[in-house]
């Protein structure tokens, strides 16, 4: 694929799953994970000037992308953040990286934040694009949270409702998730087509549902489990200053309690898809806390 130029593409057994992931570069070791509804792709602007001075790992979740998916279970567990984060504290494993540093935008936030809770002595720093934690969205939704984050009560509804109303047509639902940004032209037609070449596979489609139906209820289990145990590493938070997140939360704040080291955030000039929409920007941000 001409947008890693360099890298190295390999798909990696885990315990759970298979996940494919594209690494490359020198120095200390960064992985990067996507967001809903996107792959490994959404970092094709970041992950190479990255390399310049990181060993960067850009990975599929499990049950997106070119990852596996593996039939899940009435608690959702296999798609659980923790399921997913023990996929790549395995990768990093299997590719010779014991610490490391974790950038996750979306869903892709989510799994690092899990990932940093559950392999405490591997995650040395952790940022977060357009996301506060799980647990406080849903604690606090009102009725302007679920009508713009409505997509995290459709998906949740039991098998195979929203399969089926997604599965008629996946081009839609994707044109309609990436939204303004699309028609700003942040996905050229490429890119937009292999976004559509993975999301519209019926197998995607149902691993996306079980991620979204666990994070409303095993992933919230393990959340409160953890309410009284704060991390220990410094976290960056980054938002849309034109999404919601920046509109609705003080993102910082929010994210402090979370970790007893500091937490820095800044709004970068876009909405949702930070590393998309506003690269530049965005890599300005993140180079001053990975170098840190």
């Amino acid at each position: 694929m001409a947008w890693f130029d360099g890298f190295d593409s390999r798909d990696v057994t885990t315990s759970g799953t298979v996940i494919h992931v594209r690494a490359g570069g020198h120095g200390p070791a960064l992985l990067l994970l996507h967001g809903h509804p996107e792959t490994h792709l959404m970092w094709r602007h970041l992950a190479p000037r990255l390399a310049e001075r990181f060993t960067v790992v850009a990975a599929d979740l499990r049950g997106y992308g070119a990852s596996g998916k593996p039939p899940s279970a009435s608690d959702h567990s296999p798609y659980s953040k923790r399921a997913m984060a023990l996929d790549m504290a395995e990768v990093m494993t299997a590719l010779g990286h014991r610490d490391f540093m974790v950038v996750g935008h979306d869903r892709g936030g989510r799994v690092a934040h899990r990932l940093a809770r559950d392999h405490r002595d591997r995650v040395s720093r952790l940022a977060v694009l357009d996301i506060c934690p799980t647990l406080d969205m849903y604690e606090r939704t009102d009725m302007a949270f679920a009508r713009a984050y409505y997509h995290w009560f459709f998906l949740i509804q039991p098998y195979d409702y929203p399969e089926r109303m997604i599965g008629a047509d996946p081009a839609f639902y994707l044109r309609s998730k990436l939204g303004r940004a699309a028609e700003a032209g942040a996905f050229p037609a490429e890119v937009a087509a292999e976004y559509l070449r993975h999301f519209a596979r019926p197998e995607t489609i149902h691993a996306i549902c079980e991620d979204y139906r666990a994070s409303a209820g095993i992933d919230l289990d393990h959340d409160r489990a953890d309410r009284d145990r704060p991390l220990d590493v410094p976290v960056l938070a980054l938002w849309g200053a034109q999404g919601v997140v920046g509109r609705t939360y003080d993102v910082p704040k929010v994210w402090q309690p979370y970790t007893t080291r500091s937490v820095t955030g800044a709004a970068v000039p876009c909405g949702h898809f930070l590393a998309e929409e506003a690269p530049d920007e965005t890599l300005a941000a993140l180079l001053p806390f990975l170098e840190g």
